[in-house]
């Protein structure tokens, strides 16, 4: 009896931790350093970067303009880039980087039942298109030159030359104002 209450407050645990970071999470981006970057729409390239990062761009029901406005400024900011040394010091701007902005339901795909994965956390088109739009907006507003963009909604072919390889998971409900 002892170990099944052992079990039972063990798993209590595991389900209230992933509820509360269920609760905080809000925009994701997921950012990928690359040498070159494009994204094809019925065989006709829509949009391409060399430079910079991939962003693939996820929203959820409850994000405004400022999780978008936050993610931008530390996209611009994020010192992932070599140095004249090699180390990781200088920004997209201070490279000269662009921005491949790419819109990814699937960044909030649940897949803890079953076999096929819901996207119910994801935020209707609607809400997450012009909040994409905003990053992308945003980015420019930061400094960033060239900042491109697949087709909301479109299917995508998107063609990633990973630089590293330097992925980096950005998450607003994460972030400070900084």
């Amino acid at each position: 009896m002892l170990t099944f209450r052992l079990l039972e407050v063990e798993a209590t645990a595991v389900s209230d931790l992933y509820t509360s970071w269920e609760r905080r999470t809000r925009m994701r981006i997921i950012l990928q350093r690359v040498t070159h970057g494009s994204v094809t729409v019925d065989q006709q390239i829509v949009g391409s970067i060399e430079r910079g990062f991939v962003a693939l761009v996820g929203v959820t029901h409850d994000d405004t303009p400022a999780e978008a406005e936050l993610l931008a400024r530390k996209t611009a900011h994020l010192r992932v880039f070599e140095d004249a040394e090699g180390k990781m010091n200088l920004s997209a701007l201070e490279v000269g980087g662009g921005v491949l902005v790419i819109s990814q339901f699937t960044l909030y795909a649940d897949a803890r039942k079953g076999r096929r994965p819901s996207f119910t956390d994801a935020a209707r088109p609607e809400t997450a298109a012009p909040l994409v739009e905003h990053y992308a907006a945003r980015l420019r507003a930061e400094g960033i030159q060239r900042v491109e963009t697949g087709v909301f909604g479109a299917m995508m072919q998107v063609e990633i030359h990973n630089d590293g390889p330097v992925t980096i998971i950005l998450d607003s409900a994460d972030m400070s104002q900084t």
